[in-house]
């Protein structure tokens, strides 16, 4: 699980799924030399829809979701490598075994000539698969880095250091890096935001729960452990794990949340060098800048204010032992998962049994695959294109995407609540949202990363520097419009409020979400209400916000503004009020904008099906109608059994409700459900008119 600060925009996407756990990658091939994957490399067969998924003993008024998914869910138990298990990482596991197929024969080819994409993927997975190697040299690889945290003496080499570690991918004080401009979407500038904790976010430092307690003394045991493995006695390394949780609490303290994170308002603050200046004396920007190989920058957005405020109080009270100390323990963490086995085993125990509850950690070969995408995804994802997704799948895909969009403009033409000024802006939007099919249109260019046999943990900096670098030289310069932030395996789907664009990577155009052995009925229930989900978010609670540009600018009047508004509130007081477990209930504020898109997602795919000669055929099939096999398509792409320690943690960190939520929350609010399944009021799957929530 490892906080990377190289991801800070994926983290302002409005993705399907929160990537991390659920894609393969955590968070444009090299020019003329590219050697192609062999065609013997065979997709994995996947199943159509299951009738022993549905749960009969369940009635479908009652919770559509146990009725759905309940036969899929008794039948399929957590993988102890798992903190959960659902129907996206079925698809993940296939699309692994595909990736796998494709490294495992660039390992094997010694004929790829050096420095192309199949040399570089190969010995990446190969020096991750090469665990004898990676035992031999436990910490080794790491001494330099350690020895350069030692050497620091004054503020000047503390922050050098920290800027040094910052591009290796290690989570030093603060993320920086590049952003599209909220206020001028045609440029890029540089970013920086809050960072430099170990736990998975702030309010792990300040809630006064038993569990959050309880957690906070595991992480410090966790720290003191890590020590003690770099070969610290246990006395000091208990006290330097201390340290690292008195600095980290300060930082969280200033810290915002991730509710907060959410208005996109509240973290644009375009700031001069001298502004910059003001706000962090102890810090020096320009001697930043040069180190991160940007000395001409003169002015930069700051996220979090208050955060970078505290940022400078710290480097002016804390001593410098007690950075050294800092840096050591980020540096470990961000490299434990690379290492041997003992700190493998040691960053297992508290990010994956402590904090999600899996059992065991995954297989070797998994972790390396997972580790190769997030490294060099666009060129693996170019040789998984050419096994995964034929033209003929992103032809089809892109027909249902334009069925989607005629769709939402039909709603939003005849929307009662939205007036005629703000009707033809959200049209004028819809116009001109960007559609990214499958994989991109322009490869990434590798040519600058250097991949040898190992050492492995050097291969993983390596990646990282290279995408430091690569991000931090778009700075300055006009947006490249057909870049993307997920790789091509990915089984994720995401809407850029800035870009005004909606992506769909070929790892999810894949059974059960998108099947060709499928009818409309499922196809649009499943892949239609994803579509759906992404282009709503452009009229979410967050991404109304941008204009049909991705200019961070209002084009609501304050009428209709106040409508929607209304009706938000709607949705956030129906998933505040879905306990999780015992009295932890969903953050309604949180999963606000996700479940506006389910909603919206729902409503516009039930639409547009509605126009296919499927649905007014009216057939069965199975013994249910078309209408019932939409809400069946939708509900099986939640599928999921979750444990309850994973599920603590989602709820909060994520901005999507838990699965069962997503399905019986916004179908219980539709119509058109409780018509096609006969539901009656007072039927838990009916809510009361009064509590109905409609937006779209």
């Amino acid at each position: 699980m490892r906080r990377s600060s190289l991801s800070r925009k994926s983290a302002r996407l409005c993705a399907l799924v929160i990537t991390a756990f659920l894609s393969l990658a955590t968070f444009s091939c090299s020019k003329g030399n590219q050697s192609k994957t062999s065609s013997t490399v065979t997709v994995p067969a996947a199943p159509a829809f299951n009738m022993k998924n549905l749960d009969p003993k369940v009635k479908p008024c009652a919770n559509f979701y146990e009725y759905a998914d309940g036969g899929w869910m008794a039948a399929n138990p957590i993988p102890p490598a798992y903190p959960a298990w659902g129907a996206f990482n079925e698809l993940a596991e296939r699309n692994r075994e595909i990736l796998r197929k494709i490294l495992e024969k660039d390992a094997a080819d010694k004929s790829a000539p050096k420095g192309s994409n199949t040399q570089k993927l190969g010995d990446f997975y190969a020096s991750c698969m090469n665990e004898k190697e990676v035992e031999a040299e436990g910490a080794k690889p790491l001494d330099s880095e350690f020895e350069r945290i030692n050497q620091i003496h004054d503020q000047a080499s503390l922050q050098a250091e920290i800027a040094r570690l910052q591009g290796m991918g290690v989570n030093a004080l603060f993320a920086f890096g590049s952003e599209q401009d909220f206020k001028n979407s045609e440029m890029v500038i540089g970013d920086a935001e809050q960072g430099g904790l170990g736990l998975p976010n702030c309010t792990y430092y300040t809630k006064q729960d038993p569990k959050s307690k309880q957690i906070r003394a595991q992480y410090v045991d966790h720290v003191a452990k890590m020590f003690e493995l770099l070969g610290d006695k246990p006395d000091a390394a208990s006290s330097e794990a201390q340290t690292v949780m008195k600095l980290e609490t300060e930082l969280a303290k200033s810290s915002m949340t991730p509710v907060q994170l959410r208005d996109p308002k509240a973290v644009y603050h375009k700031m001069t060098l001298a502004q910059l200046n003001l706000v962090t004396p102890q810090f020096s920007w320009s001697a930043y800048f040069h180190e991160v190989g940007h000395p001409s920058l003169d002015s930069i957005n700051v996220g979090q204010p208050d955060f970078f405020k505290e940022v400078n109080k710290v480097l002016a009270s804390a001593p410098l032992a007690n950075w050294k100390t800092y840096l050591r323990w980020h540096l470990i963490d961000a490299a434990a998962p690379y290492l041997s086995k003992a700190f493998v085993d040691e960053n297992f125990n508290f990010n994956g049994r402590i904090l999600t509850g899996t059992k065991e950690i995954l297989p070797r070969w998994k972790r390396c695959v997972a580790a190769t995408d997030r490294g060099l995804g666009m060129a693996l994802g170019e040789q998984y294109v050419q096994v995964a997704f034929p033209p003929t799948a992103k032809a089809r895909a892109m027909a249902m995407v334009d069925n989607l969009i005629k769709a939402l403009r039909s709603d939003i033409s005849t929307l009662s609540w939205m007036g005629p000024k703000t009707r033809e802006q959200a049209i004028a939007k819809l116009q001109l949202v960007m559609k990214k099919i499958g994989y991109p249109t322009k490869w990434r260019d590798y040519s600058a990363l250097h991949i040898a046999q190992g050492p492995y943990v050097e291969n993983v900096f390596q990646a990282d520097l290279f995408e430091f670098h690569r991000d931090l030289n778009k700075i300055g310069k006009p947006v490249d419009r057909t870049e993307w932030e997920m790789t091509p395996p990915t089984v994720n789907a995401y809407y850029d409020p800035s870009m005004n664009e909606i992506v769909f990577p070929a790892g999810i155009l894949q059974p059960p979400f998108f099947n060709p052995d499928a009818d409309d009925a499922i196809n649009y229930g499943a892949m239609g209400a994803v579509i759906g989900h992404e282009m709503t978010h452009g009229f979410d609670d967050e991404g109304r916000q941008f204009d049909a540009h991705g200019n961070l600018v209002n084009w609501w009047t304050p009428e209709d503004l106040k409508r929607f508004q209304q009706r938000a509130e709607c949705v956030e007081k129906q998933f505040d009020g879905y306990v999780v477990e015992d009295h932890l209930h969903e953050n309604g504020k949180l999963v606000l904008g996700e479940s506006i898109a389910d909603l919206g997602g729902l409503t516009i795919a039930y639409a547009a099906f509605q126009q296919t000669p499927e649905a007014k055929s009216q057939t069965k099939i199975g013994g249910f109608t078309p209408d019932q096999r939409f809400f069946l398509g939708y509900s099986q792409i939640w599928a999921e059994n979750i444990r309850p320690e994973f599920a603590r943690l989602l709820v909060s960190v994520d901005p999507h409700p838990i699965p069962r939520f997503r399905v019986n929350g916004p179908l219980s609010n539709m119509p058109a459900f409780a018509e096609a399944w006969d539901c009656k009021p007072g039927d838990a799957m009916v809510r009361p008119p009064q509590d109905r929530c409609k937006i779209w």
